[in-house]
């Protein structure tokens, strides 16, 4: 999903409801605080199919709203396709990693495949975003941060 003008990213964590909604969500925003909006193709995808068509967690959603970001759209699986149109995939941890290259191993195509956290200044040796899913709010706020700061270093490596 090249552009003629701008650059595709597309976020990809396991159910397409939390964190890669949350960061397609954050890194909208702030292409569009930057008024950037005419240079990125934004979208999420899920390396598995269970929330298909489902909204973002509401707790993902909650978090976004309470830090001013809008989390659009529906929850959709990850295609072969996609590593032919979309120039970055950015996966949340080393599972969505592995999977991801798998279907490229099998697909090919020119996306640029790499984890979020890569552009974490703050980031240790562990590189996973870890899934809210099954904590408390808590969680949600602390990926919201990662999220939020990876957001930051990537649109910078990319602009």
């Amino acid at each position: 999903m090249s552009t003629q003008s701008g650059t595709s990213v597309l976020f990809v964590c396991l159910g397409n409801i939390c964190r890669s909604p949350l960061a397609e969500g954050v890194f909208q925003h702030l292409v569009d605080e930057r008024g950037l909006g005419s240079r990125f193709v934004v979208d999420s995808a899920g390396t598995g199919g269970w929330h298909v068509g489902e909204r973002p967690d509401p707790r993902s959603e909650k978090v976004a709203a309470e830090h001013g970001i809008h989390l659009a759209g529906s929850a959709r699986r990850l295609e072969a396709d996609d590593l032919r149109e979309f120039d970055h995939v950015i996966v949340m941890d080393r599972q969505n990693l592995a999977d991801v290259r798998q279907l490229h191993d099998l697909h090919g195509g020119p996306a640029e495949i790499r984890l979020l956290r890569e552009f974490d200044e703050q980031a240790d040796r562990d590189l996973d975003v870890p899934d809210p899913y099954y904590g408390g709010p808590d969680g949600f706020e602390k990926v919201f941060r990662m999220v939020f700061r990876s957001c930051e270093g990537l649109l910078t490596a990319l602009h």
